[in-house]
């Protein structure tokens, strides 16, 4: 009975003269019976369900707050309400606001209440951040008993001692500091150093890895690089190591930590080689065969800031700050480099090599009812030769194979994470299904260069009426991605079809866990090398448009106004950057508004946005002013935008909440004035950073006003990191502190990124 189907279980255990007389009519009773069958198997499955719900990792989602009510764990009523369950969004924020592995390791924190070391694992297991916890009366400066020396007390400065120097004010920190009075949980300006005080600090970034990439070679100089292909100053990040035993503090190696140049001097084994932060291959070089990394003997740190610095002969100067490597003028590589290293990021957003759920096309029917088979393309820049399973070295053999194929449903995956410079021009029939999609945990670079003198160069997609196009996972810069619609007659092989009077948007255009570079690309600085240039251009297309968990740069739609009618666009979880408040975000070429339908969910756009109408806009955050036509239509809620623009009607959106506050409190009119100017300033979205290829791209600042950091639908932040609900987790982490801090001491929370 091991081998049977589970669907058959009850059939084969029919005396076996039925089955023969049941084969001889037909299998009419096994059909009966599998009906029967599948009912028997949804009880059972309930019934196993309901036994793994009596243990916390095997509980599903709705149980874990029963379990844990077992236990004596009462939710933390100051993170918020809780969601609903039937909807993706609610489930994640439920298990944000009851966290399983606090709930697992409840009755283990009441045993170690009043530890150090309980604080950091709080952090890590509620809040799901890295974290240090430190006693900052050890690092008072006080005078000692010479009779009873303590040598592992704080000292005061010494000069000559970089490394801890640059450890001040850190959470590494083993300077001496006088006694400071502020207590650390102040909402003026927190205080550190003083004998009650403790203080938890918290890694927000993460460190995102990129394996075996091409580096950038600046033009100028061919023995220079920069780690990052667009040129971009960025700074390295170390790969946290695994935590060690409970009880025992984590230490700098175990934190996703910015690599400075004393570190990285004084302890470069810890950081480079194969598997580590960050590493090298030159092929060629020295006699490098380019499977393993430059010797870490002819590694050497340096200042490349101004690129003065002479790199010794036989040596490979790094500067882990900005990102940077340089060979000996006189002894550059001749064949290809690849680098891999880490940079800091909020969350899996754009491409990247992070683990994501690949979609494949649902299958269609042909007319005999028989589902239709998916054809695969597979790219791989280390392959030589083109075998027969449709594998290629370019993304322009796949397509051209693809072509001559002509596939209902296909799906062109990159394999590696190389950057392919190739023109691509992309034109996909009426009814055909096109993705084109990274590897899970790859991230391919598609870099259009400018091949044509006489045109422009864009990665050009031409759909037909009906046609899907999807990315996913793709790195776009040095051009836009541009896409046009086309009547069918345009594209071979497909029987042309009549296009309607009007047509309709029965297309479809995704493209989800890409990045289309702001800019076109960056200089060191991170600025764009093209701030007017949009990064996506939609043409005359009959589809709709979804761009979900992608970075991409100013949009600029043009559609035919008089004979049809707006194209629905769709962004979610995204960053629509036209990389200037004057920017265009997302409009036309001529200032004109873009005949489109627009739906934002849980992102944030930076610069002006010109549409057709807003459909609905939610937890949003627009930096520059927002132009509907339609302002009857669709609506705008728990969003900020700036005052004095054209909306459709706005519920608790924001500077309308505290203005709406001051005019309740019914002051003189002079004073109301004042009173909202200020307020209206308070609340205005503040960032890390607002230039894409910075850590801290998009993040709301620490300083940034609560009515943005907490102004969601579910009190969670407005913007593009909505989904990490760190408010929730702030409030819990905090309230968990105080319950698990000694009586008299006081803690407080630091964030580090």
């Amino acid at each position: 009975m091991s081998n049977v189907p589970r669907v058959d279980r009850l059939y084969h255990l029919l005396p076996a003269i039925y089955q023969i007389r049941d084969a001889e009519q037909g299998y009419p009773l096994q059909a009966l019976l599998r009906v029967i069958n599948e009912q028997a198997d949804l009880v059972e499955d309930n019934i196993a369900q309901l036994y793994e719900n009596f243990f916390i990792e095997t509980a599903q989602d709705w149980a874990v707050p029963y379990v844990a009510d077992l236990v004596g764990y009462r939710p933390v009523e100051g993170a918020g309400n809780a969601g609903d369950g039937h909807t993706p969004a609610g489930r994640a924020l439920n298990r944000v606001l009851v966290p399983r592995r606090e709930v697992a390791n409840s009755l283990r924190y009441r045993r170690r209440k009043g530890t150090l070391s309980l604080l950091t694992q709080l952090a890590h297991d509620i809040a799901g951040w890295p974290a240090q916890a430190v006693e900052f009366y050890r690092l008072l400066g006080w005078h000692q008993n010479i009779n009873h020396l303590h040598r592992e007390r704080a000292r005061t400065v010494d000069l000559r001692q970089l490394d801890r120097a640059a450890t001040l004010n850190g959470p590494f920190d083993t300077l001496a500091h006088t006694v400071e009075v502020r207590r650390p949980r102040s909402h003026r300006q927190p205080g550190r150093y003083n004998i009650p005080s403790v203080g938890v600090f918290l890694w927000r970034l993460k460190a995102y890895g990129l394996s075996q990439v091409p580096p950038c070679c600046l033009e100028r100089a061919e023995a220079r690089y920069s780690f990052s292909f667009l040129g971009q100053d960025t700074p390295l990040f170390n790969r946290p190591g695994p935590c060690r035993e409970e009880g025992v503090l984590p230490g700098e190696l175990q934190m996703p930590v910015p690599i400075s140049r004393l570190a990285f001097s004084q302890h470069p084994e810890r950081y480079y080689g194969a598997g580590k932060s960050l590493a090298l291959w030159a092929e060629g070089w020295l006699g490098a065969d380019g499977k393993t990394p430059v010797p870490l003997q002819h590694i050497v740190a340096a200042d490349l800031s101004d690129w003065r610095y002479t790199v010794p002969h036989g040596k490979v100067a790094i500067d882990p700050e900005l990102g940077r490597f340089a060979f000996p003028r006189r002894q550059p590589p001749k064949q290809g480099v690849r680098v891999s290293y880490h940079y800091g990021f909020s969350t899996d957003m754009g491409g990247g090599e992070y683990g994501r759920t690949l979609y494949e096309p649902s299958p269609r029917l042909d007319a005999d009812g028989v589902p239709q088979a998916l054809v695969r393309y597979t790219v791989d820049s280390r392959a030589q030769n083109v075998p027969a399973d449709r594998r290629y070295a370019t993304l322009g053999a796949a397509l051209a194979r693809w072509r001559a194929d002509a596939p209902d449903d296909a799906v062109i995956e990159l394999l590696d994470s190389n950057v392919y410079a190739e023109p691509l021009n992309i034109s996909v029939a009426s009814a055909q299904r096109l993705q084109i999609r990274a590897a899970n945990r790859a991230r391919p670079a598609l870099r259009l260069l400018d091949y044509n003198t006489d045109r422009p160069d864009p990665l050009l997609v031409t759909l037909a009426p009906g046609a899907q196009f999807t990315l996913d996972g793709l790195l776009i810069a040095g051009r836009p991605l541009r896409i046009e619609g086309a009547a069918p007659d345009e594209i071979g092989n497909r029987e042309a079809q009549p296009c309607p009077a009007l047509p309709r948007c029965d297309g479809k255009v995704v493209i989800r866990h890409c990045t289309l570079v702001p800019g076109w690309g960056m200089d060191c600085n991170c600025e764009p090398d093209e701030p007017e240039e949009p990064s996506l251009v939609l043409v005359n297309v009959r589809a709709a448009v979804s761009i979900t968990r992608s970075i991409v740069g100013a949009v600029q739609i043009s559609e035919d106004e008089v004979h049809t009618d707006p194209i629905p666009v769709s962004i979610s979880d995204s960053i629509v950057d036209a990389t200037g408040a004057d920017g265009v975000a997302i409009g036309t070429d001529d200032d004109a508004v873009a005949h489109a339908l627009l739906t934002l969910r849980n992102s944030t756009v930076f610069g002006i946005v010109n549409v057709h109408a807003v459909v609905l806009a939610e937890n949003t955050l627009f930096t520059s002013c927002v132009n509907v036509a339609r302002r009857q239509l669709g609506c705008m809620r728990f969003c900020y935008v700036p005052p004095r623009c054209r909306t459709p009607r706005r519920y608790h959106c924001q500077p309308d909440g505290v203005v709406a506050a001051a005019r309740e409190r019914k002051l003189d009119p002079t004073v109301e004035a004042a009173l909202i100017a200020l307020e209206s300033v308070r609340v205005v979205p503040r960032f890390t950073a607002v230039r894409y290829g910075k850590p801290g791209y998009a993040q709301l600042a620490e300083h940034c006003a609560e009515e943005i950091c907490r102004g969601a639908e579910d009190e969670s932040e407005m913007g593009a990191f909505h989904d990490l609900y760190q408010p929730q987790r702030e409030a819990n982490l905090r309230a968990r502190l105080d319950e698990y801090t000694p009586a008299d001491y006081e803690v407080g929370m630091f964030f580090v990124t």
